[in-house]
């Protein structure tokens, strides 16, 4: 069965190891270390292909820790509520 493009602006449900790395901004390498350690999902199998749900990833990818366990609009904000 061929892939056609369909003009439709949106990602696909199902991924390969390198279109799921990239969709979640990194190299395939660190992926793989996300699935070993379970921060990302392992894949689904359909027939002999593996493949990785989107929905899935953006399920793991909220999960994730922030770079602060702050950001700094909620610390800026905090201390505009304390000067009241």
């Amino acid at each position: 069965m061929a892939l056609h493009p369909d003009g439709l602006a949106y990602p696909p449900r199902g991924m390969s190891r390198e279109e799921a790395a990239r969709y979640i901004g990194v190299g395939t390498t660190k992926f793989d270390q996300l699935v070993a350690d379970r921060r990302m999902p392992r894949p689904k199998q359909i027939d002999g292909r593996v493949v990785w749900d989107r929905v899935a990833l953006d399920a793991c990818f909220a999960e994730l820790p922030s770079e602060a366990s702050v950001n700094r609009i909620d610390e800026l904000l905090a201390r505009a509520g304390q000067r009241k």
